[in-house]
Parts: C-alpha cells; structure tokens; sequence
C-alpha cells in the first residue's frame, strides 16, 4: 500500500502537513485547477514538502472531468481520492468510483454540492427544510418575499462558505441585494473561466447554529460530533465562532445526529466526512445544507483537541478501504473553541497585543492576518475576517471565553478610507 499514492483534490496547505505525519515520502498526489495553482503558486508552497509526489493542474469542475482524468491516467493505481475542497466533491467522489476506491458516490456529492437539490432530496425523505425557491432575477426575489412574512435569506445554489449570502427584511433591500449577492469574487481560490451563477430565496429560520461533523464506512457513521456556531451580528450570516462539543442536552445531541444520518441515507452517501449545518427553532432542526467534505475554520483542530484523536488519520484510513483500528471516542474529553477577529472597516495603522493575546491560559493559538498598510473590509463573507484565536480548557463556557479574553487584549487601529 506504501508505494501506491493518496490523491487530494483541492490544495490546502494544513492538509499536505496532516498527510505528511503518516504518509510516507513522495506519496502525495495534488490535483486542482491550472488557474488556481498559477494563482496560489501551488508547486512553490509544496517544492519543500516531502510527501508531495506531484502536482497535476486538472479543469476538475468540468463535465466529464474525472472520467477524462482516468482515461489520461489508468495505470496510477492510486490508494484513495478525497475532495480537501468544497468544488472539487463532485469529481473526487466519480474519480473514486473510476479507480474502483471507496468515496462518497458521484450521486451524492452532485446533490450535496448543489443546494437546491439537497433541499428537494432532504425534504422528499421528510427531513426539515426552510421554505426554499430559485430566483432566476429581482422579480422573483420579490414575488417570493410577497409570499413570506419575515426576512428572507438571499444565497447562491452553487457557492461554497457564506459568499453571496445576505438575510433580507424588507423588499427596498432587493436591488443592491441582488447586485452584491450575484458578484462572487473569490480571487485566487477558483479558475478564471467564467462559472453559471444560480440563487436561492429562502424562508429566514431564527435559532441556535450547529454542525455536525461525522465519519462515515460505507453508510455507517463511525464517529460524529456537534459544533456549536455563533454569527457576526448584521445581515451576512459569518461565522464568529465555534466550540467542539456543543453545550446542548442528549436530546438535541441524539436529534443532530440521527437527522444527519437520515441526510446521508437520503442522498446515498458511501464514505468520507461530512459537515452538515442545522438551526434549531422551536425544538426542530432545520437543514442548512450539508458538505461532503472536511469542515473548515478550524473545526477539524477542535475536534481532534477535544476528543485526543486524529481525525484526519482516520479518514484517511477509511478512504483506503482499511479498518480503523479500534472504536473511535463517542465523547469529548474537554472542551476546545475558536472567535475570529474583524475591525473597523479602513486602512490599518497598528496592530498591538499579539504577545498579550497568546499569554492568556489555554490560548493555542492566535493569528492576525493584517498588518500596517493592509485595508481592512467590510465583513461579508468569512475571507473578510482578519484574525481568530483558539483555546482548550475542561468546559465549554471556559474555552470561549479564554478565547474572548485573548482577541479582546489585541487592538487594530483602522482609518476609515473613501
């Protein structure tokens, strides 16, 4: 199994050094988008990495493109594929099925990816949904919000993370809502060619965020966990924060789990990790949507600091069609938490109290991305944010706060520009 390599499609940094804590040398295979590997400097980032085999620039989110990709390579003979990227699902999941590995099913990542029909597929099998419709323009958007008491959320059917994403209260929100949530500028993590833009309108479901984050053999979840999600206040549903596990009773607990199960049975999923979002209102959890891939901002980090696991290591393992060695952990150990930064909209003139912020007990780690000279913007999706900190302790309430604690003692200062 050794000399046979592991693809990752989708470049992420943190997942080449996971990898390398288990794979062996040169073993590593890194598939994406040629725009994207020029943008990013791809091979520059992985020229030192040992592990990394090679890098192959495929067009993945093409039609056709994993099928092309095994008839271009049918002696690659690879160990496992996984998607380490929202878009790249679709074609991880056929390539898996191409090389005869274990995956998520080409099904299911084309209905996971696509939330307009998550939405229909979850709500055939009975699961809770909020009211949902595509809006081909401003008109439908109105028509929709005529038909609906209450703010409405306006979303992309084909993004990733929160971009495009805006809640609505009134119908003199629509225009500017429509040109803002339609422009989905995400620079150097997507090709250059252009991609089709199709959006939601949706009935505004006011409640407590969770995720839960599972591991799943072949339909049968081996390991699962509920996040729980605190938003920046304002009309752009981005995350402020999560704590692993969520402070919430058995009950809810086993009612997240069992609704995600029955999202998986749904649309047919086989094996892989998912991350699948629910707001509860009213004792009833409602699907969010549901992602055929690794959680982001830093979730994986606090589940393997809260459960003393590596999850990465045993997904991995499932990829390959190999055991895992023993029952993986049904409950946490302690609590671990993670609150992201944003300031004022501006020019940045100083940022101050990173030493400060770091000495606060349980701090693991605390990053601010800008520096003096950096402009600072309006937070509307979650690449906006600008630091984050992230603390362990014995309980949940004394994880977020360390975390409070220490982006609390940072101070940027901002100069509004024109």
């Amino acid at each position: 199994m050794a000399d046979r390599p592991v693809i990752m499609v989708g470049f992420v940094p943190v997942a080449v050094a996971s990898l390398a804590q288990f794979q062996p040398d040169r073993s590593v295979i890194i598939i994406d988008e040629p725009d994207v590997i020029r943008k990013r400097d791809v091979r520059a980032q992985v020229a030192d990495a040992q592990v990394v085999r090679e890098v192959i620039g495929w067009e993945y989110q093409l039609a056709g493109a994993a099928d092309e990709f095994a008839n271009a390579f049918p002696d690659l003979d690879p160990a496992a594929i996984a998607a380490l990227q929202e878009y790249a699902t679709p074609f991880a999941a056929r390539l898996a099925e191409r090389y005869g590995l274990p995956g998520a099913g080409f099904g299911a990542a084309q209905i996971m990816r696509d939330k307009e029909l998550l939405r229909k597929v979850t709500a055939a099998a009975g699961i809770p949904n909020p009211r949902s419709v595509s809006v081909a323009d401003e008109a439908d958007l109105r028509k929709f919000m005529d038909q609906h008491e209450g703010p409405v959320v306006l979303k992309p059917a084909n993004r990733q993370g929160s971009v495009g994403t805006r809640i609505l209260s009134g119908a003199d929100e629509v225009d500017a809502a429509w040109i803002e949530c339609t422009d989905h500028d995400e620079g150097i993590f997507v090709p250059d060619r252009p991609r089709d833009v199709r959006m939601l309108a949706e009935q505004y479901v006011a409640g407590a965020e969770y995720s839960v984050e599972m591991l799943v053999d072949r339909g049968t979840p081996l390991f699962a966990n509920v996040t729980e999600k605190t938003l920046f206040p304002g009309d752009r549903p981005v995350e402020m924060g999560h704590v692993v596990p969520a402070d919430i009773s058995q009950e809810l607990q086993d009612l997240l789990f069992e609704q995600t199960r029955q999202v998986l049975k749904a649309v047919g999923f086989g094996s892989g990790v998912v991350h699948c979002e629910w707001i509860v209102s009213a004792s009833t959890a409602f699907l969010v949507e549901c992602a055929g891939r690794f959680a982001g901002d830093g979730i994986i980090d606090l589940i393997d600091r809260a459960y003393s696991m590596d999850l990465v290591k045993h997904f991995w393992t499932v990829m390959k069609g190999e055991p895992v060695p023993g029952p993986l952990p049904s409950s946490a150990q302690r609590a671990a938490a993670v609150r992201f930064l944003h300031t004022r909209p501006g020019l940045v003139e100083t940022v101050d109290g990173m030493d400060q912020a770091r000495q606060v007990p349980g701090v693991v780690s605390c990053t601010v991305v800008v520096k003096a000279g950096d402009r600072v913007r309006r937070l509307r999706s979650s690449k906006e944010r600008i630091g984050a900190a992230t603390a362990v302790a014995e309980t949940v309430r004394e994880a977020r706060s360390r975390t409070e604690e220490a982006l609390a003692r940072i101070n940027i200062v901002t100069v509004p520009t024109i």
